[in-house]
């Protein structure tokens, strides 16, 4: 077995037989962050995350011209890697691309009084910040190589127009930055020096210590509007900017004003046969093998056992419905729909496989992982939403099949009634208060379940199972129509709710086909 050190040193040295399209790994922390890569991918190298990242429709709106895109989802969907992507693609074109955390906008100060004032008062400092990353974007080009021959002409004339603007060239103002105005800037990309390049402003992790209060709500709702009106009002600049999805609906709910930014929304999110092709490519990658990301989209995902099978073993050895399950099955089967979840088991899958000592992940070092990844799952949804409600793993936990569920045959499923009856159980010995302060009742406990993706629809046609997630349909749960779907525990939470009983789970859940 050879690690990816070892494995790239034979390939830079052509001592690797050209037809040995897979080999033997060891599954060394340095394999499994080759292979695999990070949790969080926007923590990658940003080579590797370009080859294997899959271009969804949704990436090809974000790059387009439109001037603002907000772009939402849960966490663990991608939507850091998705900027990270497109920031590095735009400075290949040519183009600027700016990217602001959380800590570029401490210094902003906002009115609690007046939400208008908050709004201007977001545009101001939003511009200054707008300014200064600029001068440092353009500075690094002075300071580099600069390989595009009309960039550097235009970062030339950039800097012409600077001095006559400003009484500054731009190497002056890097150590002497300009509190310039919003209308100062609007009026600077008016310059028909800003038709020629792209200038890209990501605002990404700015719910980074969310509460769900309302001055954080009203705050990051008049940021919203600032940046809407300066994406209107200065021409050239475009702004993408990244939220939780618990967050989006915080704020969408509290605030009137943010129906003019509805049109601007993109909800980031990945079908299964998506995310599995991404780990198809993260494997070929790592193999050093060349493919068409358009052919693998086209391509079943039973025909993928190949690529899977240089570090899975074939199928599944277990019991009741996984029994003899394509590998691929039970991987899509656990995993929510977000790319993270699927890197994490298995890079938690590949360590176990270290410790047992075995060159591929096989049935049993999946099922040593399954309680902890289940746990984590747990915790993060409850991390994740525990701003919106206080009480969220308190109620997860609740949802544990009772001996009754679990001896008449369907635990984690029910129908709407047996939902709602569970439900209000649950409230019968439990108090539940939302963020609003609000009392909790059985009907919006069920929505907020299904909205978290906690559980899922279910429907049976033509003995297909067809499982509907809240970003795939927001109205199938409501307190007025009932479509006729069952509900369902997602198996990513199930070995946390039933660590008593953990070998039934594999004749209770049932395979994503």
């Amino acid at each position: 077995m050879f690690t990816a050190e070892q494995m790239k040193m034979l390939r830079d040295e052509g001592l690797l037989s050209p037809e040995k399209r897979y080999w033997s790994v060891n599954f060394d922390e340095e394999t499994i962050r080759a292979i695999f890569g990070h949790e969080a991918a926007e923590d990658e190298q940003i080579e590797r995350l370009k080859r294997y990242y899959v271009k969804t429709d949704i990436y090809n709106a974000i790059r387009s011209s439109i001037p603002l895109y907000i772009l939402v989802g849960h966490k663990g969907v991608g939507k850091s890697a998705l900027f990270k992507v497109l920031s590095s693609e735009e400075e290949e074109r040519g183009n600027v691309a700016i990217t602001i955390q959380p800590d570029d906008i401490l210094d902003i100060e906002t009115s609690e009084e007046n939400f208008l004032k908050r709004i201007r008062e977001w545009k101001e400092g939003l511009a200054k910040i707008i300014f200064r990353e600029l001068i440092l974007s353009l500075n690094n080009y002075l300071v580099e190589p600069i390989k595009n021959q009309s960039m550097k002409e235009w970062v030339a004339n950039v800097s012409i127009l600077l001095g006559n603007i400003f009484g500054k060239k731009l190497a002056e103002l890097q150590n002497n930055y300009l509190e310039v105005t919003n209308a100062q800037l609007a009026s600077l990309f008016k310059n028909s020096l800003f038709r020629e390049k792209s200038v890209t402003i990501y605002l990404d992790d700015l719910d980074r210590g969310w509460k769900n209060s309302s001055n954080d709500v009203a705050n990051l709702s008049a940021m919203l509007n600032a940046i809407r009106d300066l994406s209107r009002d200065t021409i050239n600049l475009k702004f993408r900017v990244g939220l939780r999805s618990d967050v989006y609906y915080a704020i969408r709910t509290s605030d009137e004003t943010t129906d003019k930014i509805d049109g601007s929304v993109l909800w980031l999110k990945w079908t299964n046969h998506e995310i599995l092709v991404m780990l198809i490519k993260r494997i070929e990658t790592f193999f050093d093998h060349s493919f068409d990301e358009d052919v693998l989209l086209k391509t079943r995902q039973r025909d993928f056992q190949d690529s899977l099978g240089a570090v899975f073993e074939d199928r599944f050895n277990g019991r009741g419905h996984w029994e003899n399950a394509p590998m691929y099955r039970v991987l899509t089967s656990l995993i929510r729909k977000r790319p993270r979840d699927l890197v994490k088991l298995c890079t938690l899958a590949a360590r176990k496989a270290y410790i047992n000592k075995h060159n591929k992940i096989m049935t049993n070092d999946l099922e040593a992982v399954f309680a902890n990844y289940s746990n984590d799952r747990l915790t993060d949804t409850g991390n994740e939403y525990q701003s919106e409600f206080p009480k969220v793993k308190e109620l997860l936990l609740k949802m544990k099949p009772s001996k009754q569920e679990i001896q008449e045959g369907h635990p984690c499923k029910y129908t709407r009634a047996q939902l709602v009856k569970k439900l209000k159980n649950i409230l019968s010995m439990s108090h539940f208060v939302l963020s609003n302060g609000s009392v909790a009742t059985e009907e919006n406990l069920a929505a907020f379940l299904y909205k978290i993706n906690f559980i899922t629809a279910r429907k049976e046609v033509n003995n297909v199972i067809q499982r509907i997630y809240y970003d795939e349909n927001q109205y199938i749960h409501n307190d007025f129509t009932d479509f006729g779907y069952d509900y369902e525990i997602h198996p990513a939470y199930r070995w946390a709710l039933q660590p008593d009983s953990i070998q039934s789970l594999f004749d209770q859940i049932e395979l994503t086909d």
